[in-house]
């Protein structure tokens, strides 16, 4: 058995496109797009490419997840009042139990890569 390969973010990966929950939409009508280019083989640990139209929604994170911003613009804020704005070039974490929302200002598209711990 070989070493496995290494994952290039320059091949294609299929687009799962959606939305959030219409209850969690606060404003717009945000629609997002999911390129996975890696999932590991205990479904733990994701990375891939995200974009998303203009909205803004709730969301609540039971997940780790590192962000790298290639463009446009969003607002975080946290249910107690913390406000981030991120902007092409920036990068973040979201820790586990974040909770609050989401606002893409200017049409985004991120790099992602999220740990979801078992159980």
């Amino acid at each position: 058995m070989g070493a496995p390969g290494i994952v290039d973010f320059r091949e294609p990966a299929p687009a799962e496109e959606s939305a959030p929950a219409a209850e969690a939409v606060i404003s717009g009508e945000p629609r997002t797009a999911v390129r996975n280019h890696y999932i590991d083989p205990s479904s733990q640990f994701f990375a891939g490419n995200w974009s998303s139209s203009v909205g803004k929604w709730r969301v609540s994170y039971s997940e780790h997840e590192f962000c790298h911003l290639l463009e446009g613009e969003v607002v975080l804020a946290s249910d107690d009042g913390r406000e981030w704005r991120f902007g092409p070039g920036d990068a973040w974490v979201i820790p586990a139990g974040f909770s609050g929302t989401w606002e893409t200002v200017r049409p985004a598209r991120k790099r992602y890569a999220i740990f979801e711990a078992a159980g």
